[in-house]
Parts: structure tokens; C-alpha cells; sequence
């Protein structure tokens, strides 16, 4: 790829200082930009994305925070650029609708910890429904593979260093899919977008991604159908115990042949001795 054309990053001037000498450049830097979800018409949430695979990003979103229930339930996305960001509209199946309507008046005027509007931990961690359907078995070397082919991937953030990845591995570590963003939720949102849209096997595969392991992360891929993700950084603690009950194997500081498994390591194959 050219450095005159970075889909998603910009080019800036900036005043540098390095090995003792100061002097003008140019770099650049990822786009960040306000990306409204509406449903229907009716206006849900504002995140800030990196305006590329919005249409992933819809699709993913809808299916992590668990408003539709599968792909087919998205009739249309459509994507509007604005003055102050980009609009995604999207087309849902009405049972879909009045369950999103029924979520929006819980929530209103509630005051409690304040976490996404909810009251309750059982609401505020609403789980992962029956866990991993069809937890798969792994080969650790696979593993070890799509985490090399990872940052092969990654041509937004060699030009920026700013954005986050997560990507879908066929079982033998061949990386099929990968979405970068400034934020890591949204990769991994833009990521099970693809893998719903395209219909892939997502069972067969796994997940790695290019950031610490939070509840959210772990939540998304196992609601995804995916039973492994490996997270070049830390795990937290209630990430771990969702794994765990979710059936997901989940890695920890996962870097080439390197890592810890947190969860469910049953299910990574070793070559025999």
C-alpha cells in the first residue's frame, strides 16, 4: 500500500525530535470519528470507530450486545457520512425491535451505579447465554501461527501504530479475517460482523486480538460460537471466570509460541514427545 492512500488514517504535520535534532514531519495518525447506530429509525448509541467496515461494525454490534439474534435478523444496513461522523441505519426484524424497545424504557431514568444504565450486577453482566456451543480442540503450533500471521495484517497500524486488530483463524492458524480499529471492542465487534456476514464457520476457527482480554472481549467472542481467543496482553480477573463458564479457552499474554492458558487448556493438542 501506498503511503498517499491509508484507508482510515490521515496525514498530519507534526514538530519531531529525535536523536537530538528537531525537525518538520509528516505522519500519520488513525481517524477516530463519532459512528451513530440507529435501528429502525430510532437512534440507540454513538461509539467512536475508525470509519472502515462500517457495515461489519453494524452487523457485529448488533449481534455482541446481543440486539438481534443472528445475521438473517439485519435486512439492511445502510451507511450515511455526515458533517461530524458517519450514520449507520440498520433494518431489523421487528421481534428484534421490540425487544430493543423494551431494553431502552428499563433503562430510562434509572440511578443506579450507573454502568451502562443498569441497576443490578445480574444486568450490568448479563453473561453469555448457554456458552460455546461446539468447543473445538486446537493445535498449539496453529495457535502459535495466526499469532505470527497477526501483524502481517495490520496495515493500519504499521502506518499509525494507533489501532487494535482482531482476527478469525481457520483451525490450521491460516488467518481468513482481519478488522483493525482504534478500539478494541470494536475490532472484535467489526471482526464477528465479517464472520456473521460472510457466513463463516466461525466454531472451526478462533480469535486472536492485539490487546488485554476484558470481560466484553471474552463475552463477544464466546456469543460469537467461537471457543478459543488469544490476547497478546493480560486477562482480567472476571474475564477469566466468564471464560470459564462460558467454555471458551482463553490465552493470555499469547506471543508466538509463548502464553498462558486461563481457561479450559484441556483443549490445546501438543505434538507428541
Amino acid at each position: 500500500m501506498s503511503l498517499d492512500d491509508v484507508p482510515g488514517a490521515r496525514r498530519v504535520q507534526a514538530l519531531a525530535r529525535r536523536d537530538g535534532a528537531v525537525r518538520a514531519v509528516g505522519d500519520w495518525v488513525a481517524d477516530e470519528v463519532p459512528v451513530a447506530l440507529q435501528y429502525n429509525g430510532v437512534s440507540h448509541a454513538v461509539m467512536l470507530c475508525t470509519p472502515l467496515d462500517l457495515e461489519d461494525f453494524a452487523v457485529g454490534f448488533s449481534l455482541s450486545e446481543g440486539l438481534v439474534d443472528g445475521a438473517a435478523d439485519v435486512f439492511g444496513v445502510e451507511a450515511a457520512e455526515a458533517a461530524e461522523g458517519w450514520v449507520l441505519d440498520l433494518e431489523i426484524a421487528s421481534r428484534c425491535m421490540v425487544r430493543l424497545k423494551e431494553r431502552r424504557r428499563t433503562m430510562a431514568g434509572r440511578t443506579g451505579c450507573g454502568l451502562c444504565g443498569t441497576d443490578s450486577l445480574a444486568t450490568a453482566l448479563p453473561g453469555v447465554g448457554g456458552g460455546v456451543a461446539q468447543p473445538a480442540r486446537f493445535d498449539a503450533a496453529a495457535v502459535a501461527r495466526g499469532l505470527r500471521q497477526l501483524k502481517e495484517h495490520q496495515s493500519l497500524a504499521r502506518a499509525t501504530g494507533a489501532t487494535h486488530a482482531a482476527g478469525w483463524c481457520r483451525a490450521d492458524g491460516r488467518i481468513d479475517l482481519v478488522r483493525e480499529d482504534v478500539g478494541r471492542h470494536n475490532a472484535l465487534d467489526k471482526l464477528v460482523g465479517a464472520l456473521a456476514r460472510q457466513a463463516l464457520p466461525a466454531a472451526e476457527g478462533f480469535v486472536v486480538v492485539t490487546s488485554r482480554a476484558s470481560y466484553e472481549m471474552v463475552q463477544k467472542t464466546a456469543r460469537a460460537g467461537v471457543s478459543l481467543m488469544a490476547a497478546i496482553s493480560a486477562p482480567t480477573a472476571l474475564a477469566v471466570h466468564t471464560a470459564d463458564d462460558a467454555g471458551l479457552t482463553l490465552l493470555g499474554f499469547a506471543r508466538g509460541d509463548d502464553w498462558v492458558a486461563y481457561s479450559h487448556a484441556e483443549r490445546l493438542i501438543f505434538p507428541a514427545p
